[in-house]
């Protein structure tokens, strides 16, 4: 949990610094002096297991669609002396210290009708420190969040027809407190005849402001809005024992006419969750979904609701994609892995308490596992939808160099270092994805094994029941330990889970492999073909730029050159992301001419001849490859049992 020494140390060094002493013959007068020299400032208070007298008032305006800007009025109890206001900066669901204070201005406190001036703390730019009259009971803030025009540095939120409100971005809390122990009453008001979909109760509406009912920060942070012009809500679960929601915003109206066999999909993921985790940690849960072309993407998860956007056409398009289809089951999920069961490192104080993110590979990764197979067992997707997918990042790992240098679980640990930069060696540098996506495939591998040596009789299915349905309607916060999910595994079925474990999370070096096994215990195998079915290309939608497993890169926009695969062809040649490919066996380049001719090579002696381009510089590259085509796929293994099918039928009990 909180090691408070470090953390006092750390706030301790918010003071400023003691000026360095300069020699007199080196001194020179500033052109413009300063009459006095800022004070040292007191530190941040922690955040203790207490109280925060009274109740903090919050309006919200999201009225200024036209400059994209939204406004905070907050009232705060306040009592004379010094007070310390936070911005939150470790965002949950984030992993990472993403709170936009380079967007929050207009900063203004007035008390008894005065302005109260404040000061920036010198360390920690989310801090402001205040000192409180006497006299001064109550104070107002003010300030607006600056929401962008596009999607260039931060998504847009804000669109002429929906708003997507995150409250953790637009308010600001006292320092020294729980987030638990902070209520807030908040409000909103809407641009007029909106309506909004939010897990918050709502206590009322008077024109277009809806206020509702108080809420610790934690949870109000956890409480996003989509208030939108064109809105629509449907009952998932009709007389359920707690409701669940799907709410739509949409570009336009007709982007909301979901249909009665798409909505049976979602009706069916309520009935698999059901079914898998055998409790529901919610009072209620809202589906939010934005069908937009204008907002930015986003998929966030909360304990009581998502937060996601999807194409317009979503519903009303014949064959909207696979991943789209697949990111609700994996959101509602969180429900229970990330947001009820949430690993204790975090599980923090506050949102300006660093969050360590040492189990993602269950937070996520096993929140993917089930993601996938509960869009199979809902019919949101096919089994052989999911086959493809496992088969494409299978093939990713199996050729994955970096693992010679990096374990899957420094990918957790380092992700507070940059959240999800640009990475043109995605397959040498490893990245956050990791810890979904090869997190996966342990998953995987322990489920087969379980069900292996039990024959058939235990799954981790039993794991999910045991591990996240405990407690049936509490959705406090319930902390997790590695030791907690060794513990729930060997519950499950006796193993060595703990080596089991590490070994997969902490394997490195050149001779460490990429965690396949449960792909063959469950009755498939890892192949290579050289064509794709329809429905692979579908899902493998970077199928015709990619030539990674052949040649050793991928094709962007212009025939750019994206990504090398580290120590593959291209790369040996001193090839790297940023070239452009000008030709290809002396005919004017595409990505069609290069896929015809690593076809024409195929099993032959010529050479495959590519012109590149960089800036004022050309190569000319010859490659000696032969081997085709290369897309990854998996395989039945005949005569054994197909663990894999068992997995993604639905559950019928």
């Amino acid at each position: 949990m909180l090691r408070t020494a470090a953390i006092a140390l750390l706030l301790a060094s918010s003071a400023l610094p003691a000026l360095a002493q300069v020699p007199a013959s080196q001194a020179q007068t500033p052109l413009n002096p300063p009459t006095s020299l800022p004070h040292a400032l007191p530190p941040i208070p922690a955040p203790q297991d207490r109280d925060y007298p009274g109740v903090i008032g919050i309006q919200v305006d999201l009225t200024d669609l036209d400059h994209k800007v939204i406004r905070t009025r907050q009232t705060v109890p306040v009592s004379p002396g010094h007070l310390v206001l936070q911005y939150p900066k470790f965002i949950p669901g984030n992993h990472a210290d993403t709170g936009p204070i380079q967007l929050i201005s207009g900063v203004t406190v007035t008390g008894n009708g005065q302005r109260i001036e404040w000061v920036r703390d010198t360390v920690d730019p989310h801090a402001f420190h205040l000192d409180i009259p006497a006299g001064v009971s109550e104070i107002e803030v003010s300030f607006e969040w600056l929401t962008q025009p596009d999607n260039a540095v931060w998504r847009v939120v804000m669109t002429p027809e929906m708003v997507n409100l995150q409250w953790e971005k637009a308010l600001l809390y006292p320092a020294g407190y729980h987030q638990s122990r902070i209520l807030f009453a908040p409000s909103v008001k809407l641009p007029e005849g909106w309506q909004y979909g939010v897990a918050l109760t709502t206590t009322g509406r008077e024109g277009d402001v809806a206020t509702f009912a108080p809420i610790s920060l934690e949870h109000l942070a956890d409480s996003p809005m989509f208030a939108g012009k064109h809105y629509r809500r449907i009952d998932l679960d009709p007389g359920g024992r707690s409701p669940v929601h799907l709410n739509l915003v949409g570009d336009t109206a007709a982007s909301l006419n979901a249909g009665p066999e798409r909505i049976a999909q979602y009706e069916a993921l309520v009935d698999q969750a059901d079914r898998l985790f055998g409790a529901r940690h919610f009072d209620h849960y809202e589906f939010l979904l934005g069908l937009t072309s204008k907002m930015g993407g986003i998929g966030l998860e909360h304990h009581r609701s998502s937060e996601n956007t999807a194409s317009p056409s979503f519903f009303t398009g014949s064959n909207p994609d696979y991943g789209s289809r697949s990111l609700l089951p994996h959101e509602f999920t969180h429900s229970w892995n990330g947001k009820f069961r949430r690993p204790s490192d975090e599980y923090v104080p506050n949102f300006n308490v660093p969050t360590q993110n040492s189990l993602m590979w269950v937070y996520e990764g096993q929140t993917e596992y089930w993601g996938e197979v509960l869009t199979a067992r809902s019919g949101l997707g096919t089994k052989d939808e999911v086959l493809i997918t496992l088969a494409e990042i299978a093939g990713f790992y199996e050729n994955q160099p970096g693992r010679a240098w990096r374990a899957l679980q420094d990918t957790s640990n380092h992700n507070l270092l940059g959240y999800r930069t640009t990475n043109p060696w995605s397959s040498w540098m490893r990245g956050t994805g990791d810890y979904y996506r090869e997190a996966l495939l342990v998953w995987l591998d322990a489920d087969t094994l379980i069900r292996e040596q039990t024959g058939g009789k235990k799954s981790l299915d039993d794991f999910a029941k045991a591990f996240f349905g405990i407690e049936d309607g509490v959705w406090e916060a319930r902390p997790y330990t590695f030791d907690d999910v060794v513990q729930h595994l060997n519950a499950v079925h006796p193993h060595d889970w703990a080596t089991f474990l590490r070994t997969r999370l902490d394997a490195v070096g050149p001779d460490a492999k990429a965690p396949l096994d449960g792909i063959a215990r469950g009755g498939y195998r890892l192949t290579y073909v050289d064509r794709l079915t329809p429905l692979e290309k579908t899902i493998q939608s970077g199928w015709a730029n990619d030539f990674q497993y052949s040649l050793g890169f991928t094709l962007g926009s212009n025939n750019r050159i994206t990504g090398v695969l580290w120590g593959g062809p291209a790369f040996e040649q001193g090839v790297g992301a940023g070239w452009e490919l000008v030709a290809v066996n002396d005919r004017t380049a595409s990505a069609e001419a290069l896929r015809n001719a690593v076809t024409a090579a195929k099993g032959g002696t010529d050479p495959i001849k590519l012109v590149i381009k960089r800036g004022d510089e050309f190569r000319t590259l010859s490659f000696d490859y032969h081997g085709g085509l290369r897309y990854p796929r998996l395989e039945r293994i005949e005569g054994t049992p197909d663990r894999l099918g068992d997995i993604l039928t639905p559950r019928r009990r």
